[in-house]
């Protein structure tokens, strides 16, 4: 079928596998460029199929030759159907693996159910015996608790007033007004139920029961600070709670690994273009506007550059830095002084008219569709393709 990009607000609809496949490919060869890490050899990524999670699985399996398990939910395709690309991206890490005769397999399910842990944890027991490093990166709105059977959504208000700020339609270019109600009733504890730090901690005390965690263990989970613009929507509010406490979160499960001398982090990335991101208000017009000056400054990242940043400057060293908080910092860049002075001083300027200008709305919209596997030179997308892709190693 020839595969066009059809969306839907924040999200497309359609993903394509040829561009999934060049997206992956163009990850692996940065990481291959940047010659041997000396990191785990048998990593756990949950939430392994887009962002973050995957640029961690591709630094693991290609720069260190580690043996991964990725976690994720993703929809595969049906006749005349894509799958999302998540599937995609998974398929193509895959095929590249097993090319190089690096082990990956995958599990497609819910990642917060304990069906899903337990067929993890066996898969675990059956071919790696034990990992020394769990990825946590999962982004879903919902989470249905496995205990109570309770199904919890999360939201993205402000806490105690209304906020009002500027936003972009990326699709249309359109600076606008927009005001967001505070959060009532259970928001704010619905919020931390599904995007805090307790289906994390579950994780790892499942591995821990069943002695899967070799000695020296790590695992690392991602979060977000932002800058003060933002501060009243994102991190001071409902989701802010979240990010609270998976930080905390991180300190409780050192406290649990102190025998085999195991470590939690919460690694503050930087704003990129994300499924998630796009969905918060606010975030595209400040995204556009970063773009532009750390492309200016020589210190723009994606979500790769990010994460070998990370795996190579931070994670491995003997004594990992970290802020007041205990958080490993790789938004260092984005939130220098002078970066985010500017920033305030083009947001003051923003509008419909003036961001083609002062702002990277372009480089914006051609992140955001490179995600569904669209906008990628050298793909033909008037080509025919096959939408029937498969994952080679699903659990």
């Amino acid at each position: 079928m020839i595969i066009e990009p059809k969306t839907r607000g924040f999200i497309c609809t359609t993903a394509h596998p040829k561009g999934c496949e060049k997206n992956i490919l163009n990850q692996i060869d940065y990481i291959k460029s940047k010659g041997t890490l000396k990191n785990a050899k048998k990593v756990l990524v949950i939430g392994a199929s887009t962002g973050f999670g995957l640029a961690s699985r591709i630094t693991s399996a290609f720069g260190s030759n580690a043996s991964t398990i990725g976690v994720f939910f993703e929809k595969p395709p049906s006749e005349g159907r894509t799958a999302t690309s998540g599937w995609y991206n998974t398929a193509a890490f895959e095929k590249a693996a097993h090319k190089e005769d690096i082990y990956a397999k995958s599990i497609n399910g819910d990642a917060f159910s304990n069906e899903i842990k337990e067929k993890t944890i066996q898969l675990i027991k059956e071919d790696l015996g034990k990992i020394d490093l769990v990825i946590y990166s999962l982004a879903s709105p919902v989470r249905t608790h496995p205990e109570t059977g309770v199904r919890y959504k999360s939201t993205l208000k402000p806490i105690g007033s209304s906020y009002t700020n500027k936003t972009v339609d990326f699709h249309t270019g359109e600076v606008k007004e927009i005001t967001i109600e505070p959060s009532t009733g259970q928001d704010i504890e619905n919020t931390v139920t599904v995007m805090g730090g307790e289906d994390w901690e579950m994780w790892i005390n499942a591995l821990k029961k069943e002695n899967l965690l070799s000695s020296d263990f790590k695992t690392v989970a991602y979060s977000y600070i932002g800058p003060e613009l933002t501060k009243p929507v994102y991190r001071n509010g409902t989701i802010g709670k979240a990010k609270d406490h998976l930080e905390s979160t991180a300190f409780t499960i050192t406290n649990s690994l102190k025998e085999i001398n195991g470590k939690a982090f919460v690694s503050v990335n930087k704003a990129l273009v994300t499924q998630s991101s796009s969905a918060i208000p606010v975030i595209p017009l400040y995204i556009s506007l970063l773009y532009k000056i750390m492309k200016e400054e020589g210190v723009q990242e994606g979500c790769i550059e990010q994460i070998y940043r990370l795996f190579s400057e931070r994670l491995y060293l003997e004594n990992v830095p970290t802020d007041q908080q205990g958080r490993i910092r790789i938004d260092d860049w984005e939130m220098r002084d002078d970066i985010q002075e500017k920033v305030s001083k083009l947001w003051n300027e923003a509008s419909t008219e003036t961001l083609p200008v002062i702002g990277d709305l372009e480089g914006y919209t051609t992140e955001f569709f490179n995600l569904f596997g669209f906008k990628f030179e050298g793909i033909d997308y008037e080509n025919e393709v096959d939408e029937m892709v498969y994952i080679p190693g699903l659990v």
